[in-house]
């Protein structure tokens, strides 16, 4: 029989250490200090994004940023439509070893 009141207190425990996720503001930054990630597909890429912008759309982050961003030191911003892919590459991107990884807070749509 499942005890109930044991896992919910384990999910209770595993939600406590949810990482954080840095978020910042378009209007706070200087985008002359980041490489600029758009984790978009190709077609939202393509019909408008970022001036520098490096295109790599969150399904293939884990294989190909390396190819483009060699210094996982450098400040990184990583945007998307709304917000919810950005948050996503930032996870992967740190589990790969990047330090500096910002999500844009509200996507391009909040610009």
């Amino acid at each position: 029989m499942i005890n109930f009141n044991k896992l919910w207190k384990n999910i209770k425990v595993a939600k406590k250490f949810k990482r954080e996720i840095k978020e910042v503001n378009f209007q706070d930054i200087d985008l002359s200090e980041y490489s600029i990630l758009d984790v978009r597909s190709r077609r939202e890429f393509a019909e408008n994004h970022l001036n520098g912008a490096i295109n790599i759309p969150l399904p293939e982050i884990k294989l190909n940023t390396e190819k483009y961003l060699k210094d996982k030191n450098e400040k990184i911003l990583v945007c998307c439509q709304s917000g919810i892919r950005s948050k996503k590459a930032v996870e992967i991107l740190e589990d790969i070893g990047y330090i500096h990884v910002y999500s844009l807070k509200g996507g391009l749509e909040n610009i």
